[in-house]
């Protein structure tokens, strides 16, 4: 957007905790510089027992900021402020404030949440198609998915063995794949893309196009109705506060905070 921008964040602590510290040193100093203590180690230079100790405080300081948000939003955000500033010709502040976050409770909540970043231009009359929405995941999935599809309807040669062309999805982005695998997003690419295409349409009534008029297999699958899923896609940081979820998630997760509810539960 012109003056914000959204992210769906995966926080993978398992990942981190389970990386050697040597694989965690090897990722700070893709970003970051280390220190001279650190450097002597990289070396191969032996250390006594006290440097080591020291050395592993420090790493397990930069393992604890790999899925850290508020450190990886600081590091973001002062990128992007360097970056625009030294376009602008300027210095001092860029950002108004401090970025706001909300936990994601479950499928429902995700699936609402990446879907109104998505539909972000399109609901903010900047654009009118989800190919023309730059900058934006859906645009990169779109892409990719329509390479896909021509590499997959062109005609094999005589000789040619038959087999299936493997879609590649964008390597910047997690993955849609299955809820058995933690490690993809638990819906396919081509649900996702029917729903945000219907979705769009429901945003943009004169859209060319007609709506669908069977209720998208996601949303059937997680018994959401339509008017819910319009309202939550056009108003969903305000539909939540902290925490976005079904009833039941967030009357759950208040409770285990020793809350009575939570917005978004009542």
């Amino acid at each position: 957007m012109s003056n914000h921008y959204h992210l769906v964040l995966k926080v993978n602590r398992e990942e981190a905790l389970s990386l050697s510290n040597d694989d965690v040193i090897e990722r700070w100093y893709q970003l970051y510089h280390g220190c001279i203590l650190v450097d002597r180690y990289r070396s191969g230079e032996k250390l006594n027992a006290a440097y080591m100790f020291r050395i592993n405080e420090i790493v397990n300081e930069w393992r604890i900021r790999l899925y850290d948000i508020s450190w990886f939003m600081r590091s973001l955000n002062e990128f992007i402020a360097r970056k625009a500033n030294k376009e602008d010709n300027c210095t001092g502040k860029f950002w108004e404030g401090r970025f706001k976050s909300q936990a994601l409770l479950d499928e429902s909540a995700m699936l609402s949440c990446m879907m109104y970043v998505d539909l972000n231009p399109i609901r903010a009359k900047m654009v009118d198609s989800l190919l023309d929405s730059d900058f934006t995941s859906i645009q990169e999935r779109i892409k990719q998915y329509q390479s896909f599809k021509k590499q997959s309807n062109k005609k094999k040669k005589p000789n040619e063995t038959s087999g299936f062309t493997v879609l590649q999805q964008p390597k910047l982005l997690l993955e849609f794949g299955c809820s058995i695998d933690k490690n993809t997003i638990p819906f396919t690419l081509f649900d996702y893309l029917e729903l945000a295409d219907f979705s769009s349409r429901l945003i943009v009534p004169n859209k060319r196009g007609s709506v669908l008029k069977t209720t998208p297999k996601i949303l059937a699958v997680l018994n959401i109705e339509v008017d819910s899923w319009l309202n939550t896609i056009k108003h969903f940081r305000r539909h939540y506060a902290n925490f976005a979820g079904s009833k039941s998630s967030l009357m759950k997760c208040a409770h285990s905070h020793n809350h009575s509810w939570y917005k978004g539960s009542a």
